[in-house]
């Protein structure tokens, strides 16, 4: 690891056992963390200090922050019974009072005059901003210049993608605090804490005579609140399973909102007690009125049942898995919902892990599944060449391929409708929608693996497709994993008509660095483009794990604008911040404003916690 932990790293490969009682945080302390934390070490937070703490902030450190790779193995009930054990009660302090807006009333338009909504503007999950809405032109984005920050206090990474309307803006973060902040300056204009951190990209809709905002958390929770006030309407947790979490975007569509669920469950597995596996990936349609459920639909029809024991003599589950990583596409023409899974986490494989599925949107009935990497049987038993009790038997084993972004929906010049998708392989495949998912073209963009290919998500003006592949790469130093600086990323654009490579942009090698750049600027650098795409009509948006967020021409790759956010910022809330590795969400685009994240603490990348906002300089 790359940083300091606040929790002993053994917690690794603890056996964990389930009980009928409520955990104690006393006794998980204890057996698996006090051997780091009791005794004096100039990197490691005493147990004193930890008692100083808010339970509140342990807890965040173990679901989404320095502590979270570590923690994964623990039940969300473990982690919250060490953190109560530790900690100090109460909730922390929010935000200063003059981080406030003086005028807080916030009025959007039953039609915004100027939006992007959720993970895309669209529902086809295009990440296509058109021109009346982005007001920004080529010319124009070679002119961008930082007119505000906004720092989330404590957090190591910023991966909730801003929603903004009508001259606000919604997001979430990994504190779990959701805010409404206005457009123009990044004040703040409402607060609301939710129950575990929100990567997702929030939704908003129209309700009566206001609007909703609509997000998952980490633990499956689902929640709706007032646009104009942060009050919260409803929420519910819409999966059981102790592992589930919502990651892929909501998306809103005639007075409904539908949700994918994936869970941490292929990280339990890690644990040789942990009796892998039983979460099943589900779309989920609720009324967004009342949060009723319409329906919902496992993505693996059996239900997990015993298989057999481990070398261990723990209990084998199975089916498990094809959780739904991202937001779902709607296509109103066929009256369809398309989403992507991920891969199995146990025996037996299904046909619908790794692939492409289309469901009736009324009745959220399977139409067709497309398949595209069988046998895909895969968890964290596996890793870093472990292969504990709970990894597949050798011959079973798969490469890992999930599927980790949306279906785009796009009509080919021809008039054709494709459903282009990019999977961690490295291979972009083009189906057609009309013919159960019939694979038209494929594609190679990168050369793929557990965190390479396509991770989060291409665009597309619909005369190309564009996708970045990840593709980052780990060495061994120091009993460590490290970034490679010199491996990974580069950007494809593809004619959507018939797959072929319009122009390709290789990446900047990290080690390429000024003659006056220090060697720790490369320290948890990756030329690795796992973030999602945005494309404007002439631009592309690409950012890296290098901490660059570039513009690329449409028509050739030229680069048109870049900017390093691996540095520290003055922020308009006061708040200490800095920018990182960029990773997960892509950029917003609104009315001549251009809104993106930087800093994710995991993989090796580095930390941060801001959102920045640029403008065109006058």
């Amino acid at each position: 690891m790359d940083r300091v932990p606040f929790l002993c790293a053994s917690l690794l490969l603890a056996a964990l056992s389930a009980h009928a009682q409520p955990p104690s945080g006393e006794a998980i302390y204890k057996q698996r963390c006090s051997d780091c934390h009791d005794q004096a070490g100039s990197r490691i937070p005493p147990r004193a200090s930890l008692q100083k703490m808010p339970a509140v902030r342990i807890l965040r450190a173990m679901n989404s922050g320095v502590m979270m790779t570590p923690a994964y193995p623990l039940r969300r009930e473990e982690r919250e019974a060490v953190a109560s054990y530790l900690g100090t009660p109460g909730a922390e302090p929010g935000p200063k009072p003059e981080a406030f807006c003086k005028e807080r009333a916030i009025r959007l338009n039953q039609i915004p005059a100027f939006s992007w909504s959720g993970w895309s503007p669209t529902v086809d999950n295009a990440r296509f901003q058109p021109a009346g809405q982005a007001r920004l032109s080529i010319s124009q984005v070679r002119k961008l210049k930082l007119k505000w920050a906004f720092g989330f206090d404590g957090d190591i990474s910023a991966y909730a993608q801003p929603t903004v309307v009508d001259g606000h803006v919604f997001l979430g973060s990994a504190a779990g605090m959701v805010y409404a902040l206005d457009a123009a300056t990044g004040c703040i204009e409402w607060t609301y804490q939710a129950d575990a951190p929100v990567r997702e990209a929030v939704a908003t809709a129209p309700l009566g005579d206001h609007h909703a905002v609509l997000f998952g958390d980490l633990t499956g929770t689902f929640y709706a609140l007032g646009a104009e006030t942060g009050h919260l309407l409803w929420k519910k947790r819409i999966e059981e399973h102790e592992a589930a979490l919502l990651t892929g975007s909501p998306t809103v569509y005639n007075g409904n909102v539908y949700v994918g669920v994936a869970s941490w469950e292929e990280t339990r597995a890690i644990n040789p007690a942990y009796p892998c596996c039983s979460f099943r990936g589900s779309v989920v349609a609720l009324r967004v009125s009342d949060g009723a459920q319409i329906w919902k639909t496992y993505t693996i029809n059996d239900a997990p049942h015993p298989t057999g024991k481990t070398s261990t003599g723990t209990i084998r589950q199975g089916p498990s898995g094809a959780g739904i990583w991202s937001a779902p596409t709607i296509d109103p023409k066929r009256g369809m919902i398309y989403v992507t899974t991920g891969d199995n986490y146990s025996a037996p494989a299904t046909t619908t892990s790794d692939a492409i599925l289309g469901l009736d949107l009324a009745t959220g009935r399977m139409i067709w599944s497309r398949q595209v990497t069988p046998g895909d049987v895969f968890n964290s038993g596996c890793v870093a060449g472990v292969n504990g009790p709970n990894c597949p038997e050798e011959g079973a084993r798969g490469p890992d391929f999930d599927f980790g972004s949306s279906a785009v929906l796009v009509k080919a010049p021809q008039g054709r409708d494709l459903l282009i998708a990019g999977q961690k392989s490295g291979m972009v495949y083009a189906l057609d929608p009309d013919r159960k998912g019939e694979i038209v073209w494929t594609q190679r963009v990168g050369k793929g693996g557990v965190i390479g290919g396509v991770q989060w998500g291409m665009a597309s003006d619909g005369q190309n497709v564009y996708a970045a592949a990840s593709d980052a790469y780990f060495f061994t130093k120091d009993q460590m994993r490290v970034l490679s600086p010199d491996e990974g990323g580069g950007l494809t654009a593809l004619r959507v008509a018939e797959g072929s490579k319009a122009w390709h942009v290789d990446p900047k090698p990290c080690g390429s660095r000024r003659p006056d750049e220090p060697q720790a600027a490369t320290k948890g650098c990756s030329p690795a483009q796992s973030a999602a795409l945005t494309a404007i009509p002439g631009i592309v948006f690409s950012g890296s794990m290098d901490g660059h967020m570039r513009a690329f021409a449409s028509e050739d790759g030229q680069l048109v604008w870049d900017f390093d956010t691996r540095r520290d910022f003055t922020t308009v809330n006061g708040v200490a911040a800095k920018g990182g590795t960029i990773d997960g969400p892509g950029p917003v685009v609104v009315n001549g404003m251009v809104f993106m994240n930087s800093g994710y603490g995991r993989f090796g990348g580095a930390p941060g916690n801001v959102l920045l906002a640029f403008a065109p300089e006058e």
